[in-house]
């Protein structure tokens, strides 16, 4: 079984969280390349990375992201009224429209080699909304998928239609980066400045707000943890 170290970096700021996903994710790519060149395959585990990759988890301070094919008019204020309110913006290179990270939400960033788990892109974007719905049904809640939208939903095939997970990824030379944010105990309020995901005509949504009380935070971590290994059939550890 393939083998992923799992780092929890706890709050940090967007910036450095990005340097230090996309260094570990040039490095993966840099070793790949070099085992291709030599005609072998670049095994072993180190201390900062598992044979098959790494997983991050993070909380955010308040930020805006802006994929790639993303529509800037999804982008509901100004930057400078965002900065008035202690919130960041970036345009980055995954897939997906706009979306808010903050604090008591949990974000994700597997970076993965799915050669080496001998799956494809599209069915490890499958496998992550597969483990965020095992997530949610462990605290009684039944999520599911709308077809044509990434992510984990709510009411799903119904007018009251609401994300609970935003998932967007990015990969090359089959290494991952970006992943998922679930929204734990986060303020929904800051989904008010945008339209998230590019949708104008559905919510979103918290474990908090579903459930009506405020949600171990590491207690979801190690069930995002737990589901991830099941579905991605790996070994994640610290």
């Amino acid at each position: 079984m393939k083998e992923v170290l799992y780092l929890d970096l706890g709050r940090m700021g967007y910036r450095e969280c990005w340097d230090k996903q996309r260094t570990m994710f040039d490095s993966m790519l840099l070793a790949k390349r070099a085992g291709a060149q030599e005609g072998e395959p670049v095994a072993g585990k180190s201390t900062e990375v598992g044979d098959a990759g790494v997983l991050y988890l993070v909380e955010h301070n308040p930020v805006y992201t802006l994929g790639k094919s993303g529509k800037s008019e999804n982008m509901l204020v100004s930057e400078p009224y965002l900065r008035s309110i202690g919130a960041e913006f970036f345009h980055i290179d995954r897939g997906g429209d706009v979306t808010y990270h903050g604090p008591g939400q949990v974000v994700g960033y597997p970076i993965l080699d799915l050669e080496k788990l001998g799956i494809g892109l599209r069915e490890y974007i499958d496998k992550l909304e597969e483990a965020i719905i095992g997530v949610c049904a462990e605290w009684g809640i039944q999520a599911g998928r709308i077809a044509g939208a990434s992510g984990v939903w709510l009411d799903a095939d119904t007018a009251r239609a609401r994300k609970i997970c935003a998932i967007g990824v990015r990969a090359s030379r089959y290494v991952t980066m970006h992943g998922f944010a679930m929204n734990v105990n986060t303020d929904l309020k800051y989904f008010n400045h945008i339209n998230p995901c590019g949708f104008v005509d559905k919510g979103v949504t918290s474990l908090e707000k579903e459930l009506g009380h405020e949600v171990d935070m590491e207690l979801v971590k190690a069930q995002i943890v737990k589901h991830l290994a099941e579905k991605l059939k790996i070994e994640i550890y610290k």
